[in-house]
């Protein structure tokens, strides 16, 4: 229905697709009825993850691909393409993080989490943009986070891709809308999943992140699909250039009764 949230037939791709947050979201986008290409470095993690769409009664398509390298991007595009014959979304959720003070963070350091987090996206959203120009209609959503809105000690180099990303959406929003393209970002704040779960475990650290959440409790990935879907539909086609913060109401403020 035009205008509505189905997807039916659509293709996706979801960099980042073989865990975490992205494996989640490549399989909201399957449930709702679009082929998924899962893009990975390690293509066993990327096959088990494909396979999981295939039993979902959709296409799924597993590439190994390096987002930090430009022909990898270029690559992954065509064969999506080549593949499964269209491309209609693209999701950023490959990424990476590295927690320290910002006086022990080496080059190579910083080089690796901006160039996942931010050169990657930025390569992969250009290679997907050529094809979405020239059918006139695409959508691109962004993976950012809560740390691009507020300052977290021991995440600096991650704080600033993220704050790239919310930047970057915006301009290749403004780019791109004339061609029917709308691009946007999701940031979540803390999302429980196998990845993080660990960290997540240890009490002092869970009663700090819990005491910033208006709605108390850590987020699950479950709790991003409804953006997700809104933003990959024709139902935001008016939608664009924003980041939206799934994140309990941790950044709203203050959660504290005076």
């Amino acid at each position: 229905m035009s205008g509505g949230f189905d997807i039916t037939g659509r293709v996706a791709i979801v960099t980042g697709g073989s865990k975490g947050i992205g494996f989640g979201m490549a399989l909201d986008l399957a449930e709702a009825g679009a082929d998924v290409a899962i893009v990975s470095r390690h293509l066993d993690e990327g096959e088990a993850a494909a396979e999981e769409i295939r039993k979902r009664g959709r296409k799924g398509l597993a590439i190994s691909a390096d987002v930090r390298v430009p022909a990898d991007c270029e690559m992954l595009v065509s064969k999506t393409l080549e593949d499964l014959g269209r491309l209609d979304i693209l999701i950023n959720c490959a990424g990476t993080n590295i927690r320290k003070p910002l006086v022990e963070f080496t080059e190579e350091e910083w080089d690796t989490i901006l160039n996942t987090n931010l050169k990657g996206l930025f390569f992969c959203s250009q290679s997907a943009a050529k094809i979405m120009i020239k059918q006139e209609k695409g959508r691109i959503v962004n993976i950012s986070s809560g740390a691009a809105q507020v300052g977290v000690p021991l995440l600096g180099p991650y704080s600033a891709s993220k704050g790239g990303i919310t930047q970057l959406t915006k301009v290749c929003a403004l780019e791109w809308a004339r061609y029917g393209i709308t691009v946007n970002a999701i940031g979540p704040t803390y999302i429980k999943t196998p990845l993080t779960e660990e960290w997540l475990s240890d009490p002092e650290r869970y009663d700090a992140i819990i005491s910033r959440s208006a709605i108390k409790r850590l987020g699950e990935r479950d709790d991003l699909r409804g953006m997700l879907l809104l933003l990959v539909s024709d139902a935001s086609s008016y939608i664009t250039g924003h980041t939206f913060y799934v994140d309990g109401g941790a950044l709203a403020g203050w959660p504290v009764d005076w």
